[in-house]
């Protein structure tokens, strides 16, 4: 997808990491950075590959996932628009410790590490705006260090379907529906337990009316029992 200045700008604007800029700074960013779009399914970046480039989504769903050495997925994180994804590895110069692909049709905003460095030392507003998103994403891993580390599984889904309906979810189909379609391995892999006691886990919500699983995403039906539920 070929992208105008203009079109960049516009999407800085709604973009957390940059919408502090000022407009000359905004201006600076969109007239290096450009607008990619990737059709669902496919990889936006490769475990591996360089991190030359910083990558912000700016529409879809992306999921970050390790390919282990039986050729297995181990999916990581989900993230939608306004996340950065392996801005640290980018940061530091280190290759890319995970594959990115598109779950739904996406688009990035791209920016060469060259380039990014170089606007950095000219713009003090973008360090503080990508400081800021960075900052929140170690947050974020700490947190789920932490929440791995607890030894019941249940809060583990709870915290994990809030997470989802707060930062995707729109209120329709008689709760909160969350449009991303997650396999049981998926979800057994983001909250570090085995694929039996998932299937268990979902099985029981949904006979109880807390969560139901449509063919496109799933329903959170009843908010305040799966916050009970989340209390470890």
């Amino acid at each position: 997808m070929s992208s105008t200045a203009a079109d960049v700008s516009a999407v800085l604007r709604v973009t957390p990491v940059f919408s502090s800029l000022s407009a000359a700074d905004r201006g600076s960013i969109a007239e290096s950075g450009v607008i990619r779009s990737y059709p669902q399914g496919a990889v936006i970046f490769e475990q591996e590959a360089p991190a030359d480039t910083f990558y912000t989504v700016t529409s879809g769903l992306v999921k970050v996932y390790r390919l282990l050495p039986t050729g297995k997925q181990l999916t990581l994180q989900i993230f939608g628009p306004g996340a950065p994804i392996g801005a640290l590895a980018a940061y530091d110069g280190r290759p890319f410790p995970a594959t990115a692909g598109a779950l739904a049709p996406t688009t990035c905003l791209l920016i060469p590490r060259a380039v990014f460095f170089r606007l950095l030392e000219e713009h003090p507003s973008l360090v503080r705006g990508l400081l800021h998103g960075l900052t929140g994403r170690v947050v974020e891993l700490l947190n789920r260090v932490t929440d791995l580390s607890s030894r019941r599984i249940e809060p583990r889904f709870a915290r994990l379907f809030l997470k989802l309906a707060d930062e995707m979810g729109r209120p329709e189909r008689g709760g909160m529906f969350v449009p991303i379609m997650l396999s049981r391995q998926e979800l057994a892999d983001m909250t570090g337990t085995r694929i039996e006691t998932c299937i268990r886990i979902m099985s029981r919500w949904g006979k109880q009316g807390l969560l139901r699983t449509e063919k496109d995403g799933f329903v959170l039906l009843d908010r305040a029992r799966v916050e009970e539920a989340a209390i470890d």
